[in-house]
């Protein structure tokens, strides 16, 4: 049944005959079998977006004091590193989705788990993306690791990213052996390279006990490393920011409020994810509304814990209103970034937080819509700890031109951002058009605890 149609489960029969087995297969690999015209022209796009954004990539480091007009002394780091904190975030959805349902024995978690575990490698690869377009001499990256210092938290950062991204992709990867040994028999007509990396990435697995043994404690072990990795990758994150001296990230809340934000970002994503591919892939069958319904609360939940950090945050400064955090708190609540600052705390925060408790409100369109209002505002909630931050340094802006006073991105920024998000989204698309973005066996082995127990888990 499982790799070559070989079963470690000697109860199956009692949950799938075979005929049902191979339709849940089919239905499956049906995305990985053949791609239409609608997926081509989708490819194209994304990959059009790439090309813009290295072109625009090419326009910066060749003409950067042109291309660049906003990026001046204060608001040296801009777009790009809101993109990378929201990247970072993203990366999360990985732990949120995979590991820690998995390890709290949440069996919805099972047709989640493989899209979560994609974006979060597709995130961190692109949130290392968007550090190196961020910098202003990139030939000399490797000067950080020849004669970077433990002291410095970029150093933390960048040792937290890469082995979070190593772990990402082994957590990723283990699960989809089987599948990987699966596609070898079950698709048919594909590309002798296709073919051959599915020989490759297979491993010589043929199903027995023992490697089905080997490779559930692999991933129990990986569970248990990836959820303080996943926290502590966007812990370090806020700490390049806690450890600064500016005034506005001088809190030791910051870590906490960080991961936090990442959590419901998560949420709200894999929401997105989900609808997407039930529609784009026909897998309504296994991605049920009851999925949405245990998202939906999920939402609320995290949006619950967003808004404590979020008070926590901002209460004790305001309540002092003291010098510097004075400033940057005025602006915030009523001065230029207010309308941004409102904006996010209603969509991204209070919305999440009220509607979903509303039954209708977890069915798939309308709880996606939310979900995709709160995605928006979580990328915008980066932009406002970044350059609000920024534009408030110890000594006072004075003697410099208005338009140094104020930000906003150029052409080329933002072109590079958006190939950032199309990045993601194209290998998101390829990844799921090479192997089933749902896991065979792991809905198959979720069905038969399932039918052993008689009822619903205790846990759904």
């Amino acid at each position: 049944m499982f790799g070559l149609n070989k079963s470690i489960f000697p109860e199956v029969k009692e949950t799938y005959t075979q005929e049902e087995y191979m339709t849940m297969k089919d239905d499956l690999f049906r995305p990985v079998q053949k791609i239409g015209r609608w997926g081509w022209i989708w490819i194209f796009f994304l990959s059009a977006i790439c090309l813009a954004g290295v072109y625009a990539y090419y326009l910066q480091e060749t003409e950067s004091k042109y291309v660049t007009i906003s990026l001046r002394d204060y608001t040296m780091w801009g777009v790009y590193i809101s993109n990378f904190v929201f990247f970072v975030a993203l990366s999360l959805i990985g732990v949120l989705m995979s590991a820690v349902l998995k390890f709290t024995n949440f069996e919805w978690y099972r047709p989640l788990s493989r899209m979560a575990e994609i974006i979060a490698v597709a995130s961190i690869m692109l949130a290392g993306v968007s550090i190196v377009v961020a910098m202003g001499r990139p030939d000399r990256l490797h000067y950080l690791f020849l004669y970077g210092r433990i002291q410095s938290p970029i150093v933390w950062d960048v040792i937290v990213i890469m082995t979070y991204c190593v772990t990402s992709i082994l957590f990723m990867l283990l699960p989809l052996i089987p599948t990987i040994a699966t596609s070898k028999y079950h698709l048919k007509n594909k590309p002798k390279w296709q073919m051959k990396m599915y020989e490759l990435l297979s491993f010589g697995w043929v199903g027995s006990p023992e490697q089905w043994k080997l490779l559930k404690r692999s991933m129990r072990i990986l569970t248990i490393l990836l959820i303080p990795l996943g926290v502590s990758i966007h812990t370090v994150t806020a700490w390049l920011f806690a450890t600064t001296l500016r005034s506005e990230w001088d809190s030791s809340n910051f870590g906490a409020y960080f991961v936090s934000g990442a959590f419901l970002l998560g949420t709200a994503a894999i929401i997105v994810a989900v609808f997407a591919f039930r529609k784009a892939y026909s897998l309504q069958k296994y991605l049920t509304e009851k999925h949405f319904d245990f998202l939906g609360k999920t939402l609320v939940f995290m949006s619950l814990i967003y808004l404590y950090f979020n008070i926590n945050e901002y209460l004790v400064p305001a309540y002092k209103m003291s010098g510097l955090h004075a400033n940057h708190l005025l602006d915030m609540f009523v001065g230029d970034e207010a309308p941004f600052y409102w904006s996010v705390v209603f969509f991204g925060i209070l919305m999440p937080a009220i509607l979903p408790l509303f039954p209708k409100m977890r069915k798939p369109l309308p709880l996606t819509i939310l979900a995709i209002t709160v995605v928006i505002a979580a990328w915008f909630k980066r932009y406002l700890i970044v350059i609000p931050g920024l534009m408030h340094p110890y000594m006072p802006i004075q003697d410099v031109p208005e338009s140094w006073k104020h930000y906003f991105p150029s052409l080329i920024e933002m072109t590079i951002v958006a190939a950032t998000f199309a990045a993601m989204l194209l290998i998101v698309t390829v990844f799921s058009r090479l192997f089933p973005i749902i896991s065979v066996w792991e809905v198959a082995e979720g069905n038969l605890k399932k039918n052993n127990n008689g009822e619903e888990d205790e846990n759904d």
